[in-house]
């Protein structure tokens, strides 16, 4: 006996969802400018065959023991928002979670869950939603383009918000050379907690300073040349408030500076910090901003990164 599956569920009952870690702002690109790297974490939906809404979740991997398993789980908010915005009931469903992203740390992880639970639900529906469609379900839930599309769509992107309240999405050309390099300390730092130390209004001379650096940001992207992304990650708009809310981040900017790095900028709303630097000395600054902070008494975990090209990635999972 076939089970009568939800209306706009598909014959396949199962999917798995790779979704990529983020870096957003980039020194000047507050709130608009994010790139994908190459860190995961993959989310796995299997249909259940019982009342819709029931739900259970595993997760597995990096501070896998910090992650609800409830309804309130964001990755399952994410899936059951699909079926509401499409007017359709939310089909019972298994949630497997496999972690490589740390939680809290300005790497996106919560846009990984968000990206996940929607693109498994589209996956399971026989009639798909297209990439812009998800993409603005994503911003509405995420409230902000900024880690959500590069997770979704990968590459460097600049999300511009029109007047109607659409998001017009440009690819940002990123030259072979240049390679992320993240420092990912042992605390956490909140989104909420990093908004309020920003100011409610800048001086003009700021926002001047901050539309010149992010030209010359894209430019130097663009192009690799290491004398514009010196300058261009420059920023007075959210970064030299919050970088009082992480210790050692002089010391680890310096380091890299020194060991060739073109600039260092805060990851999102950080702690995490984002060197780019050329390819060839990648290895040497990530090791100088480990040594940096370690000698600040600092745990931390200094990964050289690529970026992401591809974005999230959706597969059919093997029925058991």
């Amino acid at each position: 006996m076939v089970p009568c599956l939800p209306e706009a569920l598909a014959v396949s009952r199962s999917s798995s969802v790779t979704v990529p870690a983020t870096t957003a702002n980039i020194g000047p690109g507050f709130d608009c400018l994010g790139a994908a790297l190459t860190l995961y974490n993959r989310f796995h939906f299997t249909i259940l065959d019982q009342a819709p809404g029931v739900v259970t979740i595993d997760v597995r991997g990096l501070e896998a023991n910090r992650v609800v398993t409830d309804g309130s789980n964001l990755a399952y908010q994410a899936f059951a928002s699909y079926f509401h915005r499409r007017g359709l009931s939310v089909p019972a469903v298994a949630i497997a979670i496999d972690l490589a992203v740390p939680l809290a740390r300005g790497l996106g992880s919560s846009s990984t869950a968000i990206v996940g639970g929607l693109l498994g639900a589209n996956a399971l529906s026989d009639r798909p939603l297209d990439q812009a469609a998800l993409v603005d379900m994503a911003i509405a839930i995420e409230g902000h383009p900024d880690n959500v599309v590069p997770a979704l769509v990968g590459g460097c992107q600049l999300a511009v918000a029109d007047a109607d309240g659409t998001s017009t999405l440009c690819p940002i050309p990123w030259h072979s050379d240049i390679t992320p390099v993240v420092a990912i300390p042992d605390f956490e730092l909140s989104t909420a907690a990093a908004r309020q130390v920003l100011p409610a209004t800048y001086s003009r001379a700021d926002a001047i300073f901050n539309t010149a650096h992010l030209g010359l940001l894209l430019r130097g992207l663009e192009s690799g040349r290491g004398d514009w992304l010196r300058v261009a990650m420059g920023d007075r708009i959210h970064q030299p408030y919050r970088q009082t809310l992480i210790p050692g981040y002089e010391a680890v900017a310096q380091a890299a500076i020194e060991a060739g790095a073109y600039g260092l900028v805060i990851s999102g709303a950080g702690p995490t910090l984002l060197a780019l630097a050329p390819s060839q000395g990648a290895t040497q600054v990530c090791q100088a901003m480990a040594n940096a902070w370690q000698s600040k008494g600092q745990s931390v975990i200094a990964q050289v990164l690529a970026l992401e090209t591809q974005g999230a990635q959706v597969s059919p999972l093997a029925e058991g």
